[in-house]
């Protein structure tokens, strides 16, 4: 009998289990294969500190459980009888570490090796495998280990404590007899041992504990420690597979022609080169967009490069870079929706010492991940099958049944590893048009978008318009604040639930939240959206706009009041000591106020955002031709407890390069309706030899975990751009770097 159990069996098995685990979401049953499983649910989290806590209690339901009464958990351990664990992985693995770290939690309290899970991709359900702090099953906005810190122990501390009793019953010995161990339960006086295996059905069938105890701290054997990932070796050695590896007999490819206008649909197509490309079979028209289906994905996209297409270009074919900052602009002087207000304002201002007004700037930015988007999609009679890297699984099959019409059930989404995210993946679009493709064909397809159909048709990170003002007192503090924010809602349109009262609380990330003590504060949002350009999330959008804005301006206002970057800050962090003090410890590890050579600068940026506390010295030289070289980058970072330091380290290191190249390079402009950018070559990508050390200093905490995928993306910029006025006395108040100082 095969021991392995579906994802569908084991909801299956949960609704009709004769035990569950209500108040904390845990459920407990045994497969039809004789495996031990356990589901949990995974409620928001609230960073109260749960690191601290040494047990969870655990209502016991005694009656056995209907199956409409069951509850539906979001995700699932399952233990089989030769032992093996396996994760239904409720996250995507797209460079982060979740593979591994996530993994860490189960095996440290279930007292396994972390080599012996098995790990699966969950399928699509915002039921069982939504993440309450996203409001679906979606991997995004760093909170994967936020999400999973508490109920992944907890799972594991359950399944442990039935294991060893189990194991005490077998043996007709005392349970504080018996302790478990790399997979096994062990009886102290006797040494006696046995695998997890051997006692599943008898674990399976007991009654559910009152109380489970986590592990102390102080006898973690993974959390903590620095772990190597989990998935490196086949990503190193060429079998991990991705979406645009996936191969399926009898597979045809299609190469994507967008139209180049947003906004704009397809007039007429002359398909007849194409046709005479060897390979080519067949043209298919989809919405704004020609599809050129070919055998293989040379023939495909020289079939779409020989395309005549007329395009209907519309309205959208006199948009320009130029028109839409100009709408910004204006919709800066209407007031917005007050996203924070605190004492007031207009009288901080009437009794200024000295005011501060200016206006900070930034542009369009594309995701330009390594792996353009693609889906495989077969569409037969009454199934549709996709193969996709996605970073929404259930969002993928609901926009499948809305094109196909098949139900839920007739549509299996296969999930792979993601050549980069960021954001990109969040959205079903690339999906949409495959489907379609797909139902035009008699065979699976491969839709693919070569490297510069991904850049000019992305869904973009917004350019944003912020008016920012201060007033300081006679000691140079500011007393009063305010701070428009305009750009485009992204929220409005991936969530319109969450986009109350005219309120994007993405966009306002940050600005409405300062970790400094400023007493009057007015923050509003103004809604502006640039004509048909997409938009969409980014490497944490509000967060990065904010704190690029937020923490230069901190910065000039402590040139105002003549006071050194670092003490203006400190003096303003009294009420935010973790803040503060990973702004100490980077700054004590960069050596700050230490002389510079003439042309080098030091840069400072503190931010609080995503559960963690970060703070980074960035060092830059400038030459007599204006051209900026980074030459460190220091960095102290507060996120609660470090699960994995080793992954926290690259996933500070990854965001600081992704953060320097977006500052320095990155823009995405338009010009008669089209995004002049097409690859690396205009879009430019920090190169290997640009990239400074990047140090990372993880402060010790035992608060919950924090999110580590966009905080040193996002606190970037502005220690960038404040280095930079260091070494020039040149603000940088628009983004990006470009030319500004050799124009200068």
């Amino acid at each position: 009998m095969d021991e392995t159990v579906s994802p569908a069996k084991a909801d299956a098995v949960f609704r009709s289990g004769r035990r569950s685990f209500l108040k904390f979401g845990i459920s407990v049953g045994l497969t039809g294969a004789g495996s031990l499983l356990l589901g949990m649910s995974i409620p928001a989290a609230k960073g109260e500190g749960v690191a601290n806590r040494d047990s969870v209690d655990i209502e016991d339901d005694e009656a056995p459980v209907a199956p409409d009464e069951a509850f539906f958990p979001n995700a699932f351990i399952r233990i089989d009888k030769s032992s093996r664990v396996t994760l239904i992985m409720p996250k995507v693995e797209m460079g982060q570490g979740t593979y591994t770290s996530i993994p860490m939690l189960i095996a440290e309290e279930l007292e396994v090796g972390l080599e012996g899970l098995v790990l699966e991709h969950a399928p699509p359900n915002d039921v069982l495998y939504g993440d309450a702090l996203l409001s679906g099953q979606l991997t995004g906005g760093s909170t994967s280990m936020r999400y999973a810190w508490k109920p992944m122990r907890q799972a594991g501390a359950v399944a442990r404590t039935l294991l060893i009793k189990a194991a005490s019953q077998r043996w007709s010995v005392g349970e504080d007899e018996c302790y478990a161990e790399m997979g096994e339960v062990i009886h102290k006086p006797t040494q006696r041992r046995v695998r997890y295996g051997q006692l599943v059905e008898r674990a399976a069938r007991l009654p559910a504990p009152q109380n489970v105890a986590f592990k102390p701290p102080s006898s973690y054997r993974l959390i903590g420690k620095p772990t190597s990932r989990l998935d490196s070796s086949i990503k190193v050695n060429g079998q991990a597979i991705y979406g645009i590896d996936v191969r399926l007999p009898d597979m045809a490819h299609a190469a994507i022609v967008n139209c180049p206008v947003f906004g704009g649909t397809v007039g007429t197509v002359d398909e007849a080169a194409a046709h005479k490309i060897d390979g080519v079979l067949r043209v298919i028209k989809v919405d704004n967009a020609v599809a050129v289906v070919g055998t293989n994905t040379w023939s495909a996209k020289r079939g779409a490069s020989a395309l005549d297409v007329q395009w209907n270009e519309g309205s959208g074919a006199n948009v320009s870079t130029e028109m839409i900052v100009d709408d910004l602009r204006k919709a800066s002087t209407r007031p917005g929706v007050v996203a924070r207000k605190d004492g007031d304002v207009r009288a901080a201002f009437a009794n200024a010492h000295k005011r501060l007004d200016v206006v900070y700037q930034q542009p369009f930015l594309s995701h330009a991940p390594m792996e353009p988007v693609n889906c495989t999609v077969h569409v037969s009679a009454d199934r549709c099958e996709i193969w996709v890297g996605t970073q929404v699984p259930a969002r993928a099959a609901d926009t499948v049944a809305r094109i196909t019409g098949l139900p839920l059930d007739r549509i299996t989404v296969h999930n792979h590893l993601l050549g980069g995210g960021f954001g990109r993946r969040l959205d079903t679009d690339f999906i949409a048009q495959a489907v379609k493709v797909a139902m035009s064909i008699d065979q699976p397809v491969k839709v693919f978008w070569t490297r510069e159909e991904d850049i000019q048709h992305d869904m973009y990170r917004p350019c944003y318009y912020d008016a920012i003002s201060a007033a300081l007192d006679a000691s140079g503090k500011p007393v009063g604040w305010t701070h428009r924010i305009v750009g485009s809602s992204i929220v409005a349109r991936f969530r319109p639930k969450a986009f109350k009262n005219g309120l994007d609380p993405d966009a306002v990330k940050v600005s409405a939240e300062l970790p400094y003590d400023i007493p009057n504060q007015l923050i509003e949002y103004v809604r502006q959206e640039p004509y048909h350009v997409p938009t969409a999330f980014w490497r944490g959008v509000g967060p990065t706009r904010g704190t690029f804005v937020v923490e230069s301006f901190i910065d000039e206002l402590a040139k105002l009041a003549e006071v050194d970057p670092v003490q203006y800050r400190s003096r303003l962090l009294g009420k935010a000591p973790r803040a503060l003090n990973v702004l100490q410890v980077a700054a004590k590890e960069a050596g700050w106020g230490k002389p510079l050579p003439e042309g080098t600068g030091m840069g400072v940026s503190v931010m609080r955002e995503f559960g963690s506390f970060i703070s980074i010295v960035a060092t830059v030289s400038v030459n007599e031709r204006g051209e900026v070289a980074v030459n460190r980058i220091v960095c102290a970072v507060d996120c609660g407890v470090a699960i994995n330091p080793r992954t926290i380290e690259a996933q500070v290191q990854g965001g600081v390069i992704f953060g320097i190249t977006a500052a320095l390079y990155g823009e995405i402009t338009i010009k008669r309706g089209r995004v002049e950018q097409s690859n690396f070559a205009d879009y430019r990508i920090l190169r290997i030899h640009e990239i400074p050390p990047v140090e990372v200093h993880i402060v010790s905490s035992s608060e919950a975990p924090g999110g580590m995928g966009e905080v040193g993306t996002a606190a970037l910029a502005a220690a960038l751009c404040n280095a930079i006025f260091a070494a020039t006395g040149k603000r940088i108040r628009t983004l990006p770097v470009g030319t500004q100082l050799a124009a200068a």
